[in-house]
């Protein structure tokens, strides 16, 4: 058995610990959660049957864990991430893994001289609908890719004041971005250049950006992130590819945030000789998925083939160049 917890008592560390209550219980079990907020932490611990710790080291010294969930806001990861490695604690960490490359480099340094396994939430990969995607690129069915769209769309955030500073959070380039570019990349492999254009709000956060991007495969893409769309929009996921055969659609509006994903319209079609094909994709908790997948590779000793921690990097050295291509108004190549 698996023996977790949770650092974090927020919404996402709800998701997780709802995911776990849902898999086998001989194969894990939420063990402690850990957070500052000990009203928060506290309630937490009462709705999963786990003990609360509001400090990390006694929580270590404590009880036995095997591995660590980080749901904490972004900023936050790397300590973490450091922290649970030196502990010889293999890690789960909420996406963003981290705001920049070289916070990355040194997490991994440690994840390796520890010799501790990490996997990062890069939920798309397991998300019923682009998982669909993918299948139809495997089997060349949409034939050869002419078009890719890409978009994410909420409103300004107003559940959390971090997650507005674009210190703290990475802004809209980073929090949203991020989804396409790993999803692109699982498809298409490395991005070669990025050309982006954008509008930053009255702090400095690049909450409004389009990028073209180019794969090193010639396919070329265009995605958007936008995090301050109009009060009351719902948060909104969009995928369109295009081929010599067939198009491929989905999208997604859910409530005004990510939270009230339980109420949204999803709607997948498939486009051919002139016919809209509406696809019965069901419907699974792609949260649940991804950890039950880090699960059964803890269990069984492997590393995941899904998604690599060099495919993390790739991704977030993808949004670098994006940065760069927004501040100096060029196309730039991602190195």
């Amino acid at each position: 058995m698996i023996k977790v917890a949770i650092i974090g008592a927020g919404f996402m560390g709800g998701v997780h610990a709802n995911a776990y209550s849902q898999m086998d219980s001989g194969k894990v079990k939420v063990m402690a959660i850990c957070d500052k907020n000990q009203e928060a932490g506290e309630k937490f611990a009462q709705t999963y049957g786990c003990r609360y710790f509001n400090d990390f080291d006694a929580m270590i010294n404590e009880i036995e864990i095997d591995l660590v969930d980080i749901c904490l806001p972004t900023f936050l990861h790397e300590e973490y991430v450091i922290r649970a490695a030196q502990n010889k604690k293999n890690i789960f960490c909420e996406k963003p893994v981290t705001l920049d490359t070289a916070k990355l480099e040194r997490m991994m340094a440690e994840v390796e001289k520890n010799d501790v396994m990490m996997m990062v939430g890069q939920v798309l990969r397991f998300w019923p609908e682009y998982v669909k995607a993918k299948e139809l690129i495997e089997k060349k069915d949409l034939g050869e890719i002419n078009y890719v769209f890409a978009a994410r769309l909420s409103e300004h955030p107003k559940w959390s004041e971090w997650y507005c500073r674009p210190e703290n959070s990475g802004g809209g380039v980073l929090d949203l971005h991020l989804h396409d570019i790993d999803f692109l990349c699982w498809l298409f492999g490395e991005v070669k250049s990025v050309y982006a254009t954008g509008k930053q709000n009255k702090i400095g956060s690049w909450n409004f950006v389009s990028t073209i991007l180019e794969f090193v495969n010639g396919v070329s893409a265009t995605i958007q992130g936008v995090m301050e769309m109009t009060d009351g929009y719902p948060f909104t996921m969009d995928l369109k590819i295009a081929g010599t055969k067939k198009t491929y659609e989905y999208v997604m509006k859910a409530g005004n945030n990510l939270e009230e994903i339980g109420k949204s319209k999803r709607d997948a079609y498939l486009y051919e000789n002139g016919i809209a094909h509406k696809l019965q994709i069901e419907e699974k908790d792609a949260y649940q998925l991804e950890l039950e997948h880090f699960i059964d590779c803890l269990i069984q000793e492997k590393n995941s083939e899904i998604i690599s921690m060099a495919e993390v990097r790739n991704v977030l050295y993808t949004i670098e160049a994006i940065k760069k291509s927004l501040e100096t108004g060029c196309k730039v190549k991602v190195e």
